[in-house]
């Protein structure tokens, strides 16, 4: 069956050039996005309760942008101005650029991984008489914790912003040729807001390994998977398929 239509559970885009777009003009296919799952902070009275004091912590572990944005919200509910002295391990150049919106970069001390968690692990261990402070989701993998613990560091978790599923009531009567999933958290809200869910003809992206076993733990077919060696990104490999079905 063809592709016309694909709903793509994050919010859209908000860069002009984003390959989706691009996908979109080229294959003319109907893309929409909507956040299966949302962000929601928690509050400075909720953080005190997990017994976190910000003045005690010397270094801050960032894992994604959320973490920055609740870290400083959290810091302004509670009156704590950041020292100049605060370090910063940022997981990903990413991470670390989206830092600039609350602090001035070149007076920072910035530590700056790769990509992945375990890129960070020989910076931290530079530092390892810092007291370091992990503001986190309540979804955090274990690897994490894994891999801080094995360092032997004295940090602290604390969970300052969840993961909600979102509403999606208004979709119970829309049809997609594909949905695009990118966390076990997608499929929990698919399930959550569409019980009876079936898959029949709906084709299903998936991203990540963690992805497809949810998937296949609720008995759906995978149709579409990314990463591989030759779609390395998830519009590759909907690029890919659309143009094989879309010839027949």
């Amino acid at each position: 069956m063809k592709v016309k239509t694909i709903l793509v559970s994050q919010p859209e885009p908000k860069v002009e050039n984003s390959p989706y777009f691009d996908l979109q003009e080229k294959q003319r296919v109907k893309i929409d996005f909507r956040p299966f799952i949302h962000v929601e902070g928690v509050s400075a009275k909720e953080i005190r309760l997990q017994k976190v004091d910000l003045s005690s912590y010397t270094a801050i572990i960032l894992t994604s942008r959320n973490a920055v944005d609740h870290f400083f919200r959290v810091a302004d509910e509670m009156r704590f101005k950041v020292p100049d002295a605060m370090k910063y391990f940022c997981q990903s150049e990413a991470v670390a650029f989206y830092l600039q919106k609350y602090v001035v970069y070149r007076k920072r001390k910035i530590y700056v991984g790769k990509r992945n968690f375990s890129d960070l692990t020989p910076l931290i261990k530079k530092y390892k008489d810092e007291k370091f402070l992990l503001p986190t989701t309540d979804k955090l993998k274990p690897l994490v914790p894994e891999t801080l613990n094995n360092l032997g560091v004295d940090w602290k978790q604390a969970t300052f912003y969840k993961t909600v599923i979102s509403d999606l009531s208004d979709l119970a009567n829309v049809y997609y040729d594909v949905l695009v999933f990118f966390s076990p958290s997608g499929i929990d809200s698919l399930f959550h807001n569409f019980p009876d869910f079936q898959q029949k003809d709906t084709r299903i992206a998936v991203f990540g390994n963690t992805t497809i076993k949810a998937v296949e733990n609720k008995g759906l077919r995978v149709d579409i998977a990314a990463p591989t060696p030759e779609t390395p990104s998830m519009t590759m490999a909907l690029e890919k398929y659309i143009q094989t079905v879309n010839k027949k």
